[in-house]
């Protein structure tokens, strides 16, 4: 039996290759993107494990935050781009909840994002998300969930209405473009919990900003952030 399984075996990998999004080898797990080369590769910040890091001091007299992280450094032509792009515009949700798994072990051995009660995925514009086929946040929330056991809170914030692309706006032009953007819907679901928000790229924070805010209109909330990336203008 076992000489006919492994020729099965053989068979679908020739067949549908699984191999690395990065390097594209075949030897790795059968549950992962990436293999240990390149995932070890990744520019991790540890932000999770550090207070007054480079996220957080973003929202420093800006918005009330009790930890923020961003687990990898983006960089153009990096592959952590070449994930992005695969994640976002190709449709490889996989990746994003391996990526969003990532993020969980991460948000695991940090003591200061163990009282989180649950997850907010950024709201896209309903019109949007359509287009797409999905909301990127809510898939990395999805890889989280799964390794921190933490449940999802979705629909309690929605984007109302559609935004220019923040892409060549400078921080001012951000907020400005942002702000009105977000409707808290349900506030008694989330009255007195701690949420982390969860988007997938930090520059400017304008866009966690706006709708971090309307998450504080909930009684009793705490608010906590987390990105796959955070990248410099």
């Amino acid at each position: 039996m076992q000489p006919a399984r492994d020729l099965k075996e053989a068979v679908l990998h020739f067949l549908f290759p699984h191999v690395c999004e990065g390097c594209g080898t075949d030897v790795l797990e059968p549950d992962h993107f990436l293999c240990l080369k390149c995932l070890s590769s990744l520019p991790k910040t540890a932000f999770q494990l550090y207070p007054d890091n480079p996220v957080e001091k973003l929202f420093w007299g800006r918005l009330p935050v009790t930890a923020a992280t961003a687990e990898y450094y983006f960089t153009k032509g990096s592959l952590m781009q070449h994930l992005m792009h695969q994640f976002k515009y190709r449709g490889n949700r996989e990746t994003g909840v391996y990526l969003g798994r990532q993020m969980g072990f991460s948000l695991n051995q940090a003591r200061r994002f163990r009282g989180v009660d649950g997850l907010v995925p950024l709201p896209l514009f309903a019109a949007k998300e359509r287009k797409r086929g999905y909301n990127q946040a809510a898939v990395l929330c999805k890889g989280i969930s799964e390794a921190t056991g933490l449940p999802l809170f979705e629909d309690v914030v929605v984007r109302k209405a559609a935004t220019e692309s923040q892409t060549k706006k400078n921080r001012i032009e951000r907020w400005l473009n942002m702000e009105g953007r977000f409707e808290l819907v349900k506030p008694q679901t989330i009255e007195g919990k701690h949420l982390l928000l969860v988007d997938d790229v930090i520059t400017t924070g304008a866009t966690l900003e706006a709708c971090g805010a309307v998450l504080l209109q909930a009684a009793g909330v705490q608010l906590s952030l987390a990105t796959l990336c955070i990248s410099s203008r």
